[in-house]
């Protein structure tokens, strides 16, 4: 046998055997790594509470019934007094003539402007210009698919191209004059116009409101169940079946109005919750569940303990027109926030150091809290203090002095702090 395919198979064995250990230690040093690090990073974290309650407002029933409804405002839109609120038609066919006269009204008054433009030509530029405009604007709605305003914009068009060719004098092929041609469409509409006015008086009716408000089309019921003046005797047992009461529509109204500017929500709280809070007082309510947003609202009553539990009520005058569609609601009452950098609570050392008092001279023990982080190759202590501890990590603010030196060193969010590592000191290497 010769010894050169021997040798070669006896240097393959060495190098696969070389392979192998150097893959199992390495394998061995990543399953036994002695340092494990996190990313800390800026937080927030609230000193609140969770109450369900109830969202109380000065509201009016507004009755009406027809087989067709037309509500004229928005959901939280602000009415006037003697307003129209809704239209109320007999029957589909009330309503599709009601659409149609206000088409008619619409083109009516469109050409009637149109004919009172004067046609000088910088009133032409104008013109041409608001074509441009419309005509832009109409093609963006059609990409988009966007049609909630279709019919506006086409009849804002048909304006614009009557006053322009009442402008320049148009005449079409006969010779009549364009402005003729709109005199006699005025006449036409004034006709078709007075013969459906005629017939809409007897099967369509119109709602109006006595009072200024806010518009809201939605009823649940509550509206006479639970008012502001009822809130002073109201109880924690009283309240909890008003909260197991399913909503319920009014099938006579046409909606509401709320007539009051400041509303109320109202909750049962445990005696040590209320505790928390102070009459004449403010406290941040934060919704998130139908409406997401914050809200600073007054303390106004906290009740007579009934059970352990007593009724806290709160006001405010802000957002009413975001949420005259909730009335159930379970919030979080926010007493303090705290801001800082989130690190697991594994993270946290406390350690002995050397301290020289400079006014004495003298060198003394001092325990200081930080944390490790790794800066390139290194850990680095960054002294910090605990702000806030919660389940599984610390909110800390990062300790300066003042000094350029150590206020780069202080701890930032990004860093990588060191969770898990055994003989850790300031300027190791661990990479």
């Amino acid at each position: 046998m010769k010894q050169g395919p021997v040798l070669n198979r006896i240097l393959m064995l060495v190098l696969a055997g070389a392979l192998l250990i150097y893959l199992g230690a390495y394998i061995w040093d990543s399953l036994n790594d002695p340092f494990v690090t996190t990313t800390a990073y800026a937080c927030t974290v609230d000193d609140s509470m969770s109450a369900t309650g109830l969202l109380v407002r000065q509201e009016q029933v507004i009755q009406g019934t027809g087989a067709v409804v037309d509500q004229r405002y928005s959901e939280g839109e602000k009415v006037a007094r003697g307003a129209t609120v809704a239209v109320l038609y007999s029957s589909s066919a009330a309503a599709d003539r009601r659409s149609q006269l206000q088409s008619l009204q619409t083109e009516r008054d469109q050409l009637q402007y149109a004919l009172s433009q004067s046609a000088d030509l910088s009133d032409n530029a104008r013109l041409s210009g608001e074509i441009v405009d419309a005509i832009t604007s109409l093609r963006a709605s059609a990409a988009s698919e966007d049609l909630t305003r279709l019919e506006d914009q086409t009849l804002k068009l048909k304006s614009l191209i009557y006053q322009r060719a009442d402008a320049f004098g148009q005449t079409d092929r006969s010779g009549t004059s364009t402005e003729a041609e709109m005199q006699a469409r005025i006449q036409d509409l004034t006709s078709q116009i007075s013969a459906l006015q005629a017939q809409a008086g007897a099967d369509t009716a119109s709602i109006t409101v006595d009072r200024p408000g806010i518009f809201s089309g939605v009823t649940d019921g509550f509206e006479s169940l639970v008012t502001p003046d009822m809130l002073e005797s109201l109880t924690p047992a009283a309240l909890d079946q008003l909260l197991s009461r399913p909503p319920q529509s009014d099938g006579t109204a046409v909606g509401k109005l709320i007539t009051n500017s400041t509303w109320e929500f109202v909750c049962a709280l445990s005696e040590e919750e209320a505790g928390e809070l102070t009459e004449g007082k403010k406290v941040s309510v934060q919704f998130s569940r139908d409406w997401s947003g914050t809200v600073e609202m007054r303390v106004e009553r906290i009740g007579a303990p009934q059970d352990g539990r007593v009724v806290a009520i709160l006001s405010s005058d802000r957002f009413l027109s975001d949420t005259t569609l909730l009335r159930k609601q379970t919030v979080d009452l926010v007493f303090s926030s705290t801001s800082g950098i989130r690190v697991p609570v594994e993270a946290i050392r406390t350690e002995q150091r050397a301290e020289t008092d400079q006014e004495t001279g003298r060198s003394r023990e001092v325990q200081i809290t930080g944390v490790y982080a790794v800066v390139g190759i290194q850990a680095e202590f960054k002294q910090v203090e605990v702000l806030d501890q919660r389940d599984g990590y610390c909110v800390v603010r990062a300790v300066t002095t003042g000094s350029a030196r150590n206020d780069k060193k202080a701890l930032r969010s990004g860093d990588q702090v060191i969770v898990k590592g055994r003989d850790l000191f300031d300027g190791k290497v661990i990479q």
